[in-house]
C-alpha cells in the first residue's frame, strides 16, 4: 500500500499573550506608552522589534502545540489518535486538513480530504439547513451538481427533514453535528478526518456514524479519528497513535496503545477525591468539585475494598457558577478499554437538579449488588441535559479495583466477561 499521508518533523507554535494581573493601565498611561513606542521606532528603528514590554503591559509566551511529529499513513489505514486534552491531537488534524500551516516540517497528502473538526464548521447561523448543505458542501470541495445528486441521502442520514428550512442557529448541538457529519460523509473522500464531535450526538446516531466509517474503511478509504471513547477507537481503528504534550509518544496496534493510555490514567485516578485539576469538557455553568467512593456489604457495613457483589456508594459535590435548571447527574462505570458498562442517571428516576449561582449540592448514588468481575474499572461523571447541553463531563473521575469474594477466588479468572451473574444450576439423571 502506498502512503497517502506523510508527515515529517511537524511542529506548530502559537504565541500566547499574558496580561500582568493586578496592574490596570489608565488611559493616560496608554497614551504615554504609545508615544514612547513611537519615539523608539523613530530614533531607534533597529531596536523597535526587540524592545522589552513596559511594566503593566501584556507579555507573550511561546507554546509548541506540536513538536517534531513524524509518521506515515497508508491507503486504507484506520488510525485512532488518542491523548489527553492539550496533547496536540486537534492541531495535528487541522494541519492535515489544511486549515492551518505548520511552523516547521512538512506534510504531503494524496487524495481528497473531508474534515469534521468542530460542530458546525462551514455553517452560517442565519441560513437554513437546506442552504447550509450547499454552503458546507462547497466548503468541503463538492460541486453544486454533486451536492444535488446526494441531497436526499444527506437529509435522510441527518434526520433533519422537518427542520430543513429552519435557520441552523435554532438547531440543537445534536442536530448541528448530524447535519455536518452527513455532508462530510457523503463527500466520498479518499481520506476522512473526524475529531471528537461524535460525542455530541445521541447513541443511535453515533452508531450510524461508526457504521458509515466502517463501510468507508471496507471500501479502502483512509480514516483518522480523534476520540476519548476507547470503544469507538477500538471499533473503527486498526492502529493508533498516542500523543502527549505535542509529541507522538507511540504508535502501533490499537489494542496495545489504548491499554497503555488507560494505564497512564488509572495511575493518576486511583483513590482520587479532588476534581479541581482533572480533564473535563462542557460549558462550565456548574462543576463537580469532588467525588468520594465507599464500598459496603449488604448490611451497610464498610468493606476495606470492593468485592464482586458489594454495594458501591458515590458522593459528588457540585457547585454552580451560573443558575442551572432541570439538569441530570450521571455516574458511568467503564472497563479498562473504555467500554461503558453501566450508567446510573437521575433522569432514570425522573429526577433533575436545579441550582442558583454560587449554590452547592451533594449528590449521592448507591449501586447495589455490583456483580463486576475482578478487574480495574474507571468512573466518569456527567452533568447536563441529554442531547442538548454538556455542563460538566469528567471521563476519569476515579477508579477502583474489584476483588473476588473468598469463595469465588479460584474460579473467577479462567472465565471471560465482566459481569458475574448470580445463577443456580441442577443436574438431573434423565435415563
Amino acid at each position: 500500500m502506498t502512503a497517502v499521508i506523510k508527515a515529517e518533523n511537524l511542529s506548530k507554535k502559537y504565541v500566547i499573550g499574558h496580561a500582568h494581573q493586578g496592574q490596570y493601565l489608565t488611559f493616560r498611561e496608554l497614551l504615554i506608552h504609545s508615544f514612547r513606542s513611537g519615539s523608539r521606532r523613530l530614533f531607534h528603528p533597529f531596536l523597535a522589534s526587540s524592545g522589552q514590554p513596559l511594566t503593566g503591559l501584556a507579555t507573550t509566551e511561546e507554546l509548541w502545540a506540536l513538536k517534531d511529529v513524524s509518521f506515515e499513513i497508508k491507503q486504507g489505514d484506520r488510525v485512532g489518535i488518542i491523548g489527553r486534552n492539550g496533547a496536540g491531537k486537534t492541531t495535528l488534524l487541522k494541519i492535515l486538513s489544511r486549515i492551518t500551516e505548520p511552523t516547521e516540517g512538512k506534510v504531503s497528502i494524496k487524495g481528497r480530504v473531508a474534515s469534521l473538526l468542530e460542530v458546525g464548521t462551514g455553517f452560517h447561523p442565519e441560513l437554513t439547513g437546506r442552504e447550509n448543505i450547499f454552503l458546507n458542501g462547497a466548503v468541503l470541495g463538492m460541486s453544486r451538481a454533486e451536492i444535488k445528486s446526494k441531497f436526499d441521502q444527506i437529509v435522510a442520514f441527518a434526520e433533519v427533514e422537518r427542520f430543513l428550512d429552519t435557520p441552523v442557529k435554532r438547531y440543537s448541538s445534536g442536530m448541528y453535528v448530524r447535519l455536518a457529519f452527513a455532508v462530510a460523509a457523503h463527500l466520498e473522500p479518499e481520506i476522512l478526518v473526524v475529531d471528537e464531535v461524535l460525542a455530541v450526538g445521541d447513541l443511535q446516531f453515533q452508531k450510524k456514524c461508526i457504521d458509515k466509517m466502517e463501510n468507508a474503511a471496507t471500501e479502502g478509504k483512509t480514516i483518522l479519528l480523534v476520540s476519548h471513547n476507547m470503544a469507538s477507537i477500538l471499533s473503527i481503528s486498526t492502529k493508533s497513535m498516542l500523543m502527549a504534550d505535542g509529541r507522538l509518544i507511540e504508535e502501533g496496534p490499537s489494542q496495545e496503545i489504548v491499554r497503555r493510555y488507560q494505564t497512564s490514567f488509572l495511575s493518576k485516578a486511583l483513590g482520587q477525591t479532588d476534581l479541581s485539576n482533572v480533564e473535563r469538557y462542557g460549558n462550565g455553568k456548574a462543576q463537580f468539585c469532588s467525588i468520594v467512593m465507599k464500598t459496603l456489604n449488604h448490611h451497610g457495613e464498610s468493606l476495606p475494598f470492593p468485592e464482586t457483589g458489594c454495594d458501591i456508594a458515590f458522593e459528588m459535590h457540585i457547585k454552580a457558577r451560573e443558575e442551572i435548571h432541570h439538569v441530570a447527574v450521571a455516574v458511568i462505570v467503564y472497563d479498562e478499554l473504555g467500554n461503558r458498562l453501566t450508567d446510573v442517571n437521575t433522569l432514570i428516576k425522573g429526577e433533575a437538579l436545579s441550582l442558583k449561582a454560587g449554590q452547592q449540592a451533594a449528590v449521592k448514588f448507591l449501586l447495589r449488588n455490583v456483580r463486576l468481575k475482578p478487574d480495574v474499572y474507571t468512573v466518569g461523571l456527567w452533568l447536563g441535559v441529554i442531547n442538548l447541553e454538556d455542563i460538566d463531563g469528567i471521563r476519569y473521575a476515579t477508579s477502583f479495583k474489584m476483588e473476588a469474594k473468598k469463595e469465588d477466588i479460584l474460579y473467577t479468572r479462567p472465565f471471560p466477561g465482566v459481569y458475574a451473574c448470580e445463577f443456580d444450576y441442577t443436574v438431573e439423571d434423565i435415563r
